[in-house]
């Protein structure tokens, strides 16, 4: 929604009935103070959102991961979820930068999570099998969409390594994607049943454990993207469906099927 005003897109976001906003801002963000004062008017809870992080080599990369998860933590959201690390850094330099939030969210008392997604850390689901087990305390953004369009498949053959996964997911990003990218046209379209089916089987996994563990709530994103996420018609560039009503969609499917969480 960032075609849109700040003051009109939170107001939005808040008739449709979420319960909050999953932000996204630059470093030093001049609309802090804008937000913050925004969220508490219309009663909105808010997750920070990293992935601004950049570097010409590994060491300018991490000054930066530094700087912009202490920015975001002093928003005091509900957490912070963050893009860390990238596919081609080596296991050392991203355990390095689990460190340093881990590190981050002492200081801070704000919850940091790392979010499975291509050319991070946590690119794939036996990548991320490999950084628990050496960071046992790891606690996940789940978007398997990413999973299927680096495996090219629905992990049919990683299900073990699934289940291993699922018990550090604390918040899940439900974009629905397939073997070749990261979001189907339209969950509402028969020919997409099964990636639907396939992401709910994992998002009920999530939410079993949750309630198997009295978590107190569960945040889901609806995480449908605008282009090129979304993708359009030739020439003209229109998109396929609306963004906005398939989110809207999303969110229907959760209320009814995860009632007791709501």
């Amino acid at each position: 929604m960032a075609d849109q005003p700040l003051e009109q897109a939170l107001r939005k976001i808040k008739s449709a009935g979420y319960d909050g906003v999953e932000y996204g801002c630059d470093l030093n963000s001049e609309s802090k103070e804008a937000f913050l004062k925004l969220c508490r008017e219309v009663e909105l809870r808010f997750i920070m959102q990293q992935y601004g992080a950049a570097g010409k080599n590994f060491e300018e990369y991490l000054e930066s991961y530094k700087a912009h998860l202490e920015y975001l933590c002093s928003y005091k959201p509900l957490f912070v979820n963050s893009q860390t690390g990238k596919d081609f850094f080596t296991e050392e330099q991203n355990l390095s930068l689990l460190s340093i939030a881990t590190d981050i969210e002492r200081k801070t008392g704000v919850k940091i999570l790392h979010e499975t997604h291509r050319g991070k850390f946590a690119y794939s689901g036996a990548t991320t099998l490999k950084y628990l087990q050496k960071f046992p305390s790891l606690r996940l953004t789940g978007d398997f969409s990413h999973f299927c369009a680096v495996s090219e498949s629905y992990l049919e053959d990683q299900e073990e390594t699934i289940r291993s996964i699922i018990p550090h997911v604390d918040h899940i990003h439900a974009r629905i994607g397939h073997p070749q990218g990261a979001q189907v046209t339209d969950p509402r379209l028969p020919e997409w049943k099964d990636a639907v089916d396939y992401h709910f089987n994992w998002w009920d996994a999530i939410v079993d454990f949750h309630r198997s563990a009295n978590t107190s709530f569960l945040t889901i994103t609806p995480e449908f993207g605008p282009v090129p996420y979304m993708q359009v018609i030739p020439f003209t560039q229109q998109p396929l469906a609306s963004q906005w009503e398939i989110n809207l969609h999303m969110v229907t499917l959760f209320i009814s099927r995860y009632n007791s969480f709501v």
